[in-house]
């Protein structure tokens, strides 16, 4: 009996030491980012509670092992048999019935952080969010306009209808906790309620192809002030955007086209749009065009047909209308 008083003392003693040094290391909770949300709270309470379990396990395999190999080792001219037994019926019992209790307490508890995470606000502001190789898009529909980066306003439940246009994505904030797979053919939701004003990034969790890495968009958690702000001047831009040049940018936009190409001269994964009307291009097959109508209607039409050099020929052919292609060479114009 003394031999199960030393174990258990020395188990209650790893487990403690074991979380706190994992807790030291900040494998416990200390290397989650800030929590932003409200959302976070239940998931990393459930988190918190799996590493003491793990804690507690890991002193109950290591603990008796040592002492085991440590106390009853053969000792040096020993020679007789170790005592015979046939098992223990009871501590096949409870190492069996005991597991099953932990695993359905922590299935009650992972289904209520589900209940948390999933609770419906039926205030809730909707936005649409678009992902595609490689970008994200987002569309207020009751304001009516189109961004490339996700604004929000503190403490009110917010609704994302999101779909792919190629690909699965996987949309992850790591300070809001919540990750939702994003994919073609269907709208998945994702809730969340932000609870802490900063700026934040979202990003693909799901590979995607070649520039997955560089899938991030801004994410603003502001207060309502500065958000209604925000969105007069969104619906300001808009407005404004009517234009054969305007239209061809929210076009760019909500088509991921910046995602690829850059409208400032910096390198991305296809050539830059920045003084791009106009200039002769150096293609793949050692000829030069110039880049007027025809040349940017077919490289939209017809990528791989006429390659830059240097880039690869991984664009996939878009199908607009003759308008809509108009609209996009009149936007690339006006980048000078």
């Amino acid at each position: 009996m003394g031999h199960f008083v030393i174990v258990g003392i020395l188990v209650v003693v790893m487990a403690v030491l074991t979380y706190f040094g994992l807790d030291a290391t900040g494998l416990a909770t200390q290397m989650h980012p800030v929590a932003a949300s409200a959302q976070a709270a239940p998931i990393d309470q459930l988190w918190h509670w799996e590493v003491m379990v793990i804690s507690f396990l890991f002193a109950l395999i290591v603990v008796p092992i040592g002492y085991s190999l440590t106390v009853f080792r053969q000792k040096k001219g020993e020679m007789l048999d170790g005592e015979h037994m046939e098992g223990n019926a009871s501590l096949e019992i409870a190492w069996t019935v005991v597991p099953l209790i932990i695993v359905v307490i922590f299935a009650y508890f992972g289904a209520y952080s589900l209940g948390e995470v999933r609770r419906v606000d039926a205030n809730a502001m909707i936005i649409n969010v678009t992902g595609q190789q490689f970008s994200w898009t987002f569309e207020y529909p009751e304001y009516g306009f189109v961004t490339t980066e996700l604004y929000l306003p503190v403490d009110r439940q917010v609704v994302l209808k999101m779909q792919s246009n190629d690909v699965i994505h996987s949309f992850w904030v790591p300070e809001f906790r919540v990750k939702q797979d994003v994919v073609p053919g269907r709208i998945t939701e994702y809730r969340i309620t932000p609870t802490l004003e900063g700026s934040y990034k979202v990003r693909c969790a799901e590979l995607c192809g070649t520039s997955h890495a560089y899938m991030e968009s801004p994410v603003v958690v502001v207060d309502s002030a500065a958000y209604d702000a925000w969105v007069v001047e969104q619906v300001k831009i808009a407005e404004e955007s009517k234009t054969p040049e305007g239209q061809g940018k929210l076009l760019a936009t909500k088509n991921g086209c910046i995602g690829c190409h850059s409208v400032d001269g910096a390198a991305m994964t296809g050539p830059t749009w920045f003084g791009l009307y106009g200039s002769e291009v150096k293609l793949a097959d050692g000829s030069t065009v110039t880049a007027d109508d025809a040349f940017i209607a077919q490289s939209i039409l017809e990528p791989t047909v006429t390659v830059v050099e240097g880039y690869p020929p991984v664009m996939p052919p878009y199908v607009l209308t003759d308008e809509e292609i108009s609209n996009l060479i009149a936007y690339i114009k006006t980048l000078k």
